[in-house]
């Protein structure tokens, strides 16, 4: 067995395309299909096959994929051990996943931060929602790191704090209710807005006030963050985010900014990474670009913090 069929095989699994999988690993798509074709003669299956969205692993294929790629990653981090990671001249390409709202708030201050360190990298953003998603990625090797909210331990992942958002209520400029004290009576009589990625999810406000035997009027629930401060610039709608998506919508001149009329817990965000690659130096390097974004937000929120711009 040629190893480079097994890079192959690995790179098709990911891309699910064999157009893609040779763009990956530098090969062009004649070499690809050729290696395909050994692989199915060699492994006596299909391996992969044609759908509508895109190649579909058989179940034989499904069954190689996750001992191939572990015995790729250890190959690559046993030869990776010996050599210095030089980020100035690196060609290397970093996966990170992440879930909406830190993409929204990170990655306008990672994209600048690596192309000055490492104008050579690329780097490749996959989306999730549920932290079980972001780990099956990390298992698989489909991401290098991820950033979302906290889950239960995980031996094999590993985390670090990145920073943690409290939650504002926001109104369009001009609404009614914008330069009055929010009440908990005032909230409740509102049509509010609710993001929630899997669309029929209940948010941590709605449990708030369900403790409390209260419920308040969902009228529009969006599965896109990006969108929520778009709508509310333009409606009588009421939405309770975390403050850096209303930071980074570039909208704040037409919202206002109010405190929630209930305590509602700040959600935490942390970087979940694979343990076989702790001590990758390439790895580390890129996991600590990601963890001076996490610095740079805590810090503005403590700035935040001390001349608060929150209407009262």
């Amino acid at each position: 067995m040629d190893l480079n069929l097994l890079v192959a095989f690995d790179a098709l699994m990911r891309e699910r395309s064999v157009t893609r999988a040779g763009l990956r690993i530098g090969r062009t798509q004649p070499a690809m299909s050729a290696a395909l074709a050994r692989l199915r003669h060699l492994l006596k299956d299909e391996l992969f096959v044609r759908s509508a969205a895109g190649l579909r692993p058989t179940p034989r294929a499904t069954e190689l994929a996750e001992p191939i790629t572990a015995a790729l990653a250890q190959l690559q981090q046993t030869l990776a051990f010996t050599q210095p990671f030089e980020p100035a001249s690196s060609t290397a390409t970093f996966t990170l996943a992440l879930s909406d709202h830190p993409a929204l708030v990170t990655l306008p201050r990672l994209v600048p931060l690596l192309a000055k360190a490492a104008p050579g990298v690329t780097l490749r953003v996959k989306a999730f929602t549920a932290r079980e998603d972001a780990v099956a990625m990390l298992d698989a090797g489909q991401a290098d790191a991820a950033v979302g909210v906290p889950g239960s331990a995980t031996p094999r992942i590993l985390t670090a704090p990145m920073f943690s958002e409290p939650f504002v209520c926001v109104l369009r400029r001009g609404h009614a209710q914008a330069k009055r004290r929010l009440t908990l009576e005032r909230f409740l009589a509102m049509d509010h807005l609710l993001v929630s990625p899997e669309g029929d999810g209940v948010g941590l406000v709605d449990l708030k006030l369900a403790e409390q035997g209260l419920q308040r009027r969902v009228a529009l629930r969006l599965p896109q963050l990006f969108a929520a401060t778009a709508v509310v610039t333009r409606s009588d709608l009421m939405a309770t985010l975390m403050v850096g998506a209303v930071q980074a919508s570039g909208l704040g001149d037409q919202l206002v900014l109010l405190p929630p009329p209930l305590a509602v817990d700040e959600v935490p965000f942390v970087l979940h990474w694979h343990r076989r690659s702790d001590a990758l130096a390439s790895q580390r390097w890129f996991r600590e670009q990601v963890l001076a974004v996490g610095r740079a937000l805590v810090a503005e929120r403590a700035l935040q913090a001390a001349a608060p711009k929150i209407a009262r």
